[in-house]
């Protein structure tokens, strides 16, 4: 791997049983809605097999909903985790409120991660015409400075994980924040969008006017347990092609003083400019894009690193790998790609 020693990765309980489905184009949407259709299940636990699912697990599943929440990590960087949520009504407020320190998310809060928002705050959220305004009583002006930036990024992609939310607004008591109350991190009129970046890493950067924002996936680990967490990088606007950018970053991988890894090796190269049609890319690799040159796999760490980072941007759906031209590209399971790979609905699906 690029720039850091090659990590002993592990998939179990990463992107569960996404990869073995995703040849057969079986995955959800970039964005949940809020509003996910009474019985229907979008997810599978850590270690459930897809034919075997047992009747307890579905008498779980009608009770509960797995729900994406962003938390931050041993490291400091604000991840996601999917946490099974009893089901509601009020799912906005429900997923800030699992933010809460000593909160909901005390039962089932994965470990090496901690919640940022304040002890006994309480929340309400109003979401109309794409906006989510939400409301903090003022226990929510009691956090430590060092987490400005992880509550804005925190509140801020909970959110937008739902189809209604495009932007959000926050206040205190009902009073709009400008900026915030004890770092006084300005906050944009127009709201906080996914636009502003997560984990926003700025190495290597000399003149950050003449660049602008992607995110990528690199991996991480806690315990046994491998994870993706999302970097936002600063690219050169010489760059003119955000989807070759994104794959340069991958290879290129995380800052050197970063306790991040790439999935994609040294060597891994677009052989031809990326062609994208009714939201699907076609990425054309190098071999060694492949675990070895002697088969034609591509690890499920790399594809979900690739797919996901991908997918992060507005218009694409679907990715597709070719090397050499040829789309003989088979996952670990032994599956051909030969159809487009979606956005799994979750991203860190851990066990609770």
């Amino acid at each position: 791997m690029s720039k850091k020693a090659k990590m002993a990765f592990t998939l179990a309980g990463v992107l569960t049983a996404s990869i073995a489905l995703s040849g057969c184009g079986l995955f959800g949407k970039d964005k949940e809605s809020m509003d996910p259709p009474e019985g229907e299940v979008t997810h599978m636990q850590e270690g459930e097999d897809v034919e075997s699912t047992t009747d307890e697990t579905t008498q779980e599943t009608a009770d509960t909903q797995m729900r994406d929440i962003y938390l931050v990590d041993k490291n400091g960087y604000v991840v996601s985790q999917s946490i099974p949520m009893p089901k509601t009504e009020s799912v906005a407020k429900q997923v800030l409120s699992y933010l809460v320190t000593d909160g909901p998310i005390s039962e089932v809060i994965p470990n090496g991660f901690r919640t940022v928002i304040p002890a006994g705050t309480e929340v309400d959220v109003d979401i109309d015409k794409g906006v989510a305004v939400v409301d903090f009583s003022e226990e929510f002006s009691e956090y430590n400075e060092v987490d400005e930036q992880s509550i804005l990024q925190s509140v801020t992609w909970t959110l937008t994980q739902f189809d209604s939310v495009d932007s959000v607004e926050l206040r205190v008591n009902g009073y709009a924040l400008e900026e915030m109350p004890v770092g006084g991190t300005p906050i944009s009129e127009n709201g906080l969008t996914r636009a502003d970046g997560i984990n926003t890493e700025f190495s290597d950067v000399a003149d950050i006017t003449n660049t602008r924002p992607v995110t990528v996936y690199y991996l991480s680990q806690a315990e046994e347990d491998p994870y993706y967490v999302p970097v936002t990088k600063r690219v050169s606007n010489t760059e003119k092609d955000d989807i070759a950018a994104v794959i340069n970053q991958l290879v290129d991988g995380p800052g050197l003083q970063s306790t991040l890894s790439t999935a994609l090796f040294n060597g891994v190269k677009l052989l031809d400019e990326p062609k994208v049609e009714d939201g699907n890319v076609v990425l054309d690799f190098n071999e060694s894009i492949l675990e070895n040159s002697d088969s034609n796999i591509i690890s499920d760490a790399t594809l979900s690193s690739i797919v996901l980072s991908l997918t992060e941007q507005k218009d694409i759906k679907g990715v597709s790998i070719k090397v050499n031209g040829k789309d003989e590209v088979v996952n670990e399971e032994g599956e051909s790609l030969t159809a487009p790979v979606s956005r799994p609905e979750k991203v860190n699906v851990g066990s609770f």
